[in-house]
């Protein structure tokens, strides 16, 4: 959350010449409704199934460049699914985070004290993304052309 996946991915698509998919905004289109109102309406149990959904039928149909919701990767099936495939753990420091997601409007996992929070979901979610990942670039205080730079090398 904050650390810059969609936008970051963008700036890869456009440099490689190829297509974009963010996870998040499939299942938006798929339900109709913003992520928040799935969370509110249909809890956080079911937005994760649709999630699960989202990005093994992403995997299965795209080629290109692939964001994925920050929570994608805490269910084991879609971390089997992720295996063999080259995953960049974008690293945001909890300041840079807070500083990036601000009041968390919009944001239903940062109701209520917008610091704790980030810091308890970057506490649990920082080994899982560690172990999914294949390259983990910083993100705090660069742009995201330094950050799809880095990326692009890392893989070239």
């Amino acid at each position: 959350m904050g650390a810059g996946k969609t936008t970051v991915a963008e700036v890869l698509g456009e440099r490689w010449g190829v297509e974009v998919r963010d996870t998040d905004a499939d299942i938006v289109a798929a339900e109709g409704r913003p992520v928040q109102d799935i969370f509110v309406d249909d809890g956080e149990a079911h937005f994760r199934e649709l999630e699960v959904d989202a990005v093994a039928r992403a995997l299965a149909e795209h080629d290109g460049v692939l964001a994925l919701g920050g929570g994608a990767v805490l269910d084991a099936r879609t971390r089997e699914r992720l295996a063999g495939h080259r995953v960049v753990f974008l690293d945001v420091g909890l300041s840079e985070a807070v500083k990036r997601v601000g009041l968390g409007a919009g944001r239903p996992l940062l109701l209520g004290n917008v610091r704790a929070r980030v810091k308890a979901l970057l506490d649990e979610r920082t080994p899982v993304y560690e172990s999914v990942a294949t390259i983990r670039v910083e993100t705090d205080g660069r742009t995201p052309q330094d950050i799809a730079a880095e990326i692009m090398e890392a893989l070239s």
